[in-house]
């Protein structure tokens, strides 16, 4: 090491700090000019996609220049300087192949942006209520597809590089190894819990907005991330649930609901008659333009459900739009009681109607 190495190192950070702004200027100024000529619909991806690349070679190109000059001010001349034979020689071995490297691995990233982009355009697109889900979920997906795809190769061409200018790198290799082994054992819960909600958010298993009950606990979904999945049920409460730790999962808005009706009549009540009220009080619910927009089926009856001590109980369901099942429901058995008590049908525990009055005695 240089006996006037805290010179040489203030000289070197001064130079790169000027390099950078110096590259910040000039970046400036080629993208104001290229977005003067480019036009607006194209400007983003013609414009926007090669500025960090050309930013990059820019802060290469100029950190190199300013460097050589700051480091002879400071009583060291680099070794290129010192023998420009044997710095020619190492550009046209070493440096064409790190050249090569950093190349491949960029078309690598880019290639998987694009493929990652037409993934998430493709899971989005579409019409209907949950697009902005699908929107969300698909972003989050390539998202995560894109920057793990972008760490390996960098990592890897990294490595290569290091290889290429006659650095060992089995150490850093095994020194990784050792490192992951124990990160995973440290964070085998975090991982665990990582992947589960990729897969989760993948097969769209839940999405927010949806009902659901997770490990018996019923609620709104109130988000759905890669490590955590958030309830709030009917008394405000909030419910966090790690992915990994999700054992079962019914979600009850998921393309479509069910309103399920079932009523008891005592035995002497003839269940024709309540069927046709039921189906009476179905009808009334599609005549109306409030409640037909949610019912995407008219309701079906399924007869006598079973026989019970004391009464008959007939069943049936009405088919709605995801999370208007309960006011649908709701509505529906006000309007059946409704037409019951029109038509003098009898419910279990009802008290029954008044005796005649004796006659007088003659």
């Amino acid at each position: 090491m240089p006996s006037n190495w805290p010179e040489l190192s203030l000289a070197l950070a001064l130079a790169l700090v000027a390099a950078y702004a110096i590259t910040a200027f000039i970046a400036r100024r080629i993208e104001r000019w290229l977005r003067g000529i480019v036009p607006e619909a194209h400007g983003r991806t013609l414009v926007g996609s090669p500025l960090p690349v050309l930013r990059w070679l820019l802060f290469f190109a100029i950190s190199i220049i300013v460097a050589v000059p700051a480091l002879r001010l400071a009583g060291y001349r680099p070794f290129f300087a010192r023998d420009s034979q044997a710095f020619t020689e190492w550009l046209l071995a070493v440096g064409v192949q790190i050249a090569l490297i950093a190349a491949a691995a960029y078309v690598i990233v880019r290639i998987g942006s694009i493929a990652t982009r037409q993934l998430v355009h493709e899971m989005s697109s579409g019409t209907g209520m949950d697009v902005v889900e699908r929107t969300k979920r698909a972003q989050t997906i390539g998202n995560l597809l894109q920057n793990t795809l972008a760490t390996v190769v960098i990592v890897i061409a990294s490595l290569t590089a290091l290889r290429q200018l006659g650095v060992d790198i089995t150490p850093a290799l095994t020194g990784a190894g050792i490192a992951g082994l124990a990160v995973g054992f440290g964070a085998q819960t975090l991982v665990r819990d990582v992947i589960s909600g990729f897969f989760l958010i993948l097969e769209d298993q839940v999405r927010v907005g949806d009902v659901a009950v997770v490990n018996g606990t019923a609620g709104l979904v109130e988000s759905v991330n890669l490590r955590t999945i958030v309830l709030r049920d009917e008394e405000g409460t909030v419910h966090v649930f790690p992915n990994g730790e999700v054992k079962t999962l019914a979600n009850k808005s998921k393309d479509f609901g069910y309103s399920v009706i079932s009523v008891s009549v005592p035995w002497d009540e003839d269940p024709e008659r309540v069927i046709e009220a039921l189906t009476t009080a179905g009808a009334s619910l599609l005549e109306d333009p409030a409640f037909r927009v949610h019912i995407l089926a008219p309701l079906e009856i399924y007869g006598v459900e079973a026989f019970e001590v004391t009464q008959v109980v007939v069943k049936g369901r009405i088919k709605t739009v995801p999370l208007k099942q309960w006011l649908v429901g709701r509505e529906l058995r006000k309007r059946a009681a409704k037409v019951f008590r029109e038509r003098g049908i009898k419910m279990p525990g009802m008290p029954l109607p008044p005796a005649p009055p004796a006659p007088k005695p003659q």
